[in-house]
């Protein structure tokens, strides 16, 4: 099989990176909000500690594969993809790429290097760019800040955690929920649907053009039979009933029960990894702020093609203990220490990723949350993290799994 993730927790055997980019340089204090960032990174340094985690993983058997040179490989020798791949990007681009579609893809079209469009399409692109015919001089130019995109950079795109996601043998790419990530689901859809590791190979769960948003890092593969997916702000109940149907659709996949886990709409739980991640067979890290807010549901296969949907009346520790068929405990980020789990759970000290069982990747910033789970005989691999965390994500959302044991 070409993907193959039914775990949180096996051996990890190769994950999708993307090493941030011109993206982040082309971040300005106005377009922050609209980018989903609260700070900007200082690139060479998150560089340097992206590199840093591609390394741990690597040290530890992990193969790393990356968004852009997938995505050049698949239009790297096909001029009519090229073209198709501009031409989404530019409609995805918004109103100002589509008031801009001639000068914009005149612009792409002139790059030559497959890598090198890709990178640009990450990057942005700003209204000096573009040429302009004589006399051309449009009043959103005339009136808009100095420092105008016309396709705006995509800063995010290093949590490729979002975008996609696989499940078993398939994938969902997914419909984002902010307008400014929308394009980053485009390079899923063509890696998946042309390039040759993956073409007619991987089923697809959800598409981008179901009208309810799910992002991948509300999705977590509990086990083979069990699937989690975060109610959040940017996954809606209409997808996970969609998402539900199609797996259990599906004759090779083996899931029977998913769980739909309802938190606070809030950015500090953007997704249900920044606030619950599984650590070994029977331990999961969680921030206790979130305890008493969760609501979960369990979706299994109904009568005549439905869905039985049933509350949980029980807390978490009791439902995942029920679910999975043993005793689980929850460790809490911050330990017993109520201030250090509301900031460190702000530096993603909740989102780790499991290389193998009982050993996890973490930023070396969130001491008393690394110090907690080792006393429960957790390993942690640390990574450099001052640049990286400004972004509101941990390695989990850095990570897309696409090979576990």
């Amino acid at each position: 099989m070409s993907v193959n993730v039914s775990s949180e927790i096996s051996q990890l055997k190769k994950v999708l990176l993307h090493r941030p980019g011109q993206e982040l340089e082309n971040l300005t204090p106005n377009y922050l909000e609209r980018l989903l960032f609260d700070d900007i990174p200082f690139l060479p340094i998150a560089q340097k500690e992206h590199d840093a985690f591609a390394k741990a993983l690597q040290d530890h058997g992990v193969e790393t594969v990356y968004l852009e040179d997938l995505m050049t490989e698949v239009i790297g020798h096909n001029d009519d993809l090229r073209r198709q791949f501009i031409e989404d990007f530019i409609y995805e681009g918004g109103s100002s790429a589509i008031g801009n579609i001639s000068e914009l893809s005149e612009l792409l079209l002139s790059i030559k290097d497959p890598k090198e469009l890709v990178l640009k399409t990450m990057a942005g692109v700003v209204d000096t760019e573009l040429q302009r015919e004589d006399g051309k001089n449009p009043l959103a130019d005339m009136i808009q800040p100095k420092v105008r995109f016309v396709l705006d950079p995509i800063p995010n795109l290093y949590f490729t955690r979002d975008a996609f996601a696989i499940i078993g043998h398939g994938v969902t790419l997914n419909r984002m929920y902010s307008v400014t990530r929308a394009r980053e689901t485009i390079y899923g859809r063509y890696i998946f649907n042309y390039h040759p590791d993956f073409k007619d190979k991987v089923r697809q769960y959800y598409t981008p053009d179901i009208p309810f948003c799910i992002e991948g890092g509300d999705v977590m593969n509990i086990s083979d039979r069990i699937l989690a997916v975060g109610l959040s702000q940017r996954t809606s109940p209409e997808a996970v009933e969609i998402l539900s149907n199609n797996v259990f659709d599906d004759p090779e996949s083996q899931i029977d029960t998913v769980l739909a886990i309802d938190i606070p709409d809030m950015r500090a739980y953007m997704h249900l990894d920044t606030v619950l991640t599984q650590v070994n067979e029977a331990a999961f890290l969680v921030h206790p702020g979130i305890l008493d807010y969760f609501s979960i549901y369990k979706i299994k296969r109904g009568t005549k093609g439905n869905l039985k949907v049933e509350y949980q009346e029980d807390d978490l520790e009791t439902v995942l203990s029920s679910v999975i068929g043993q005793k689980i405990t929850l460790i809490t980020t911050g330990g017993d220490d109520a201030i250090a789990a509301e900031r460190e759970q702000w530096n993603d000290g909740s989102n780790c990723l499991c290389v193998s069982p009982g050993e996890v990747v973490v930023y070396d910033r969130n001491v008393i949350t690394n110090s907690v789970l080792n006393e429960h005989g957790i390993k942690t691999i640390e990574i450099p993290s001052s640049e990286l965390s400004r972004g509101r994500g941990g390695p989990r959302c850095m990570s897309m799994p696409l090979e576990r044991a």
